[in-house]
C-alpha cells in the first residue's frame, strides 16, 4: 500500500500543481497589469506635470520677452527725448544769440536816436542864437550861449553839413558867431 499510497499522493500533489498553477499565473499576471498600469499612471502624471512646467515656462518667457520689449520701447523714447531736448537747447542757443544781437542792435538804435535827438537840441540852440544876433540883442545872445555850453550840447553840433550843399557846417557857424560876438564862455 505504501506505493498506492505514494501514488495517490503524487497524483493528490500533481493535482493540487495543476489547479494551483493557472491561480498563481492570474495573481502574476494581475500584478502585471497593476504594474503597467501604476507606470502608466505616473508616465500620465509625469506627462501632465511636464506639460504645466513647461506652460510656466513659456509664460514666463513670453513675459521676460514682452518686458524686455516694453524696455526697448521706454529706451527708444528716452533716446528720442533726449535729440528733442538737444534740438530745444540748440534753439535755446540760437534764440539767446539772436536776442543778444537783438539787445546790441536796439543800445546801437537807441544810442543814435539819443545822438539824433542830442544833434536836433543842438540845432534848436544854434537856431536860437543865430536869431538873437540877428535882432542885435548880444545880451541874448550871450545869454543863451552860456545856457547852450550848460547844457553840454556843443559837442553835438555836426562838423559837416548835413544838407549835401556846400557852406559852413553847424560847428563853424557857431564858432563864427562866438567870434562874432568876441565871446568864448567859461569851460
Amino acid at each position: 500500500m505504501s506505493q498506492e499510497q505514494e501514488k495517490r499522493e503524487h497524483s493528490h500533489l500533481q493535482h493540487e500543481a495543476e489547479h494551483a498553477k493557472p491561480h498563481k499565473k492570474v495573481s502574476v499576471m494581475g500584478y502585471l497589469a497593476i504594474l503597467f498600469a501604476a507606470a502608466f499612471l505616473l508616465l500620465l502624471l509625469s506627462y501632465f506635470m511636464q506639460q504645466r512646467s513647461s506652460e510656466q515656462t513659456i509664460s514666463g518667457l513670453k513675459d521676460s520677452v514682452s518686458a524686455m520689449q516694453s524696455v526697448e520701447n521706454l529706451i527708444a523714447d528716452n533716446d528720442e527725448l533726449h535729440q528733442k531736448v538737444d534740438e530745444l537747447e540748440t534753439q535755446i542757443e540760437a534764440l539767446e544769440t539772436a536776442k543778444m544781437e537783438l539787445e546790441r542792435t536796439q543800445r546801437a538804435q537807441e544810442s543814435a536816436v539819443s545822438e539824433l535827438k542830442n544833434q536836433v537840441a543842438s540845432m534848436d540852440w544854434l537856431w536860437r542864437i543865430q536869431r538873437a544876433y540877428s535882432r542885435g540883442s548880444k545880451a541874448d545872445c550871450r545869454a543863451l550861449v552860456d545856457q547852450f555850453e550848460a547844457s553840454g550840447l556843443p559837442q553835438y553840433l555836426s562838423d559837416t553839413t548835413l544838407a549835401q550843399v556846400e557852406g559852413p557846417s553847424p560847428a563853424d557857424q557857431y564858432n563864427a558867431l562866438l567870434d562874432a560876438l568876441d565871446y568864448r564862455p567859461e569851460p
